[in-house]
């Protein structure tokens, strides 16, 4: 019978060891499953924040392809006007130059007709197309130091 009661308590000694073991083994479960469950909500926090960056992002990017198709609209209207301006430009310089032939050819006529030597007339100089070429000579201004009070 002494042998019987030292087997108990050696026998509830082991549950007990088995018993701490499944506890520690139930603690350590416990804290892996909550340390799981804080990096799950973390990674949620951190993916529902990339979400809502990138929806910030989207915003100013569809904000600057507006401003980029207002652009380009616009370039292309003045792209049109300034290619019909640049058409009816060349219509008058092609007129223009017609005219010069005529005048040229009227001008030989009449060189013929009253027998005098007439060379054409290739480009008529314009004063408001080449400005730094003045048709007559600048005069300096002549200023002393005493012409102002200060």
């Amino acid at each position: 019978m002494a042998s019987s009661v030292q087997q108990q308590p050696a026998h509830s000694g082991s549950s007990s060891d088995a018993e701490q073991r499944y506890a520690m083994y139930d603690e350590k479960k416990r804290k892996r499953m909550i340390s799981n469950r804080e990096s799950a909500k973390r990674s949620r926090l951190r993916k529902q924040q990339h979400v809502e960056e990138l929806c910030s992002q989207r915003a100013l990017l569809q904000n600057e392809q507006s401003v980029c198709k207002q652009q380009i609209d616009s370039l292309c209207q003045g792209l049109a006007l300034l290619s019909t301006e640049n058409d009816v430009l060349r219509a008058q310089c092609a007129e223009l130059a017609d005219r010069l032939q005529s005048m040229n050819s009227l001008l030989h006529l009449w060189a013929e007709v009253n027998e005098t030597v007439v060379e054409d007339i290739h480009e008529i100089p314009d004063v408001l197309l080449e400005p730094w070429q003045l048709p007559c000579p600048t005069q300096p201004i002549v200023a002393s130091a005493d012409m102002f009070p200060f």
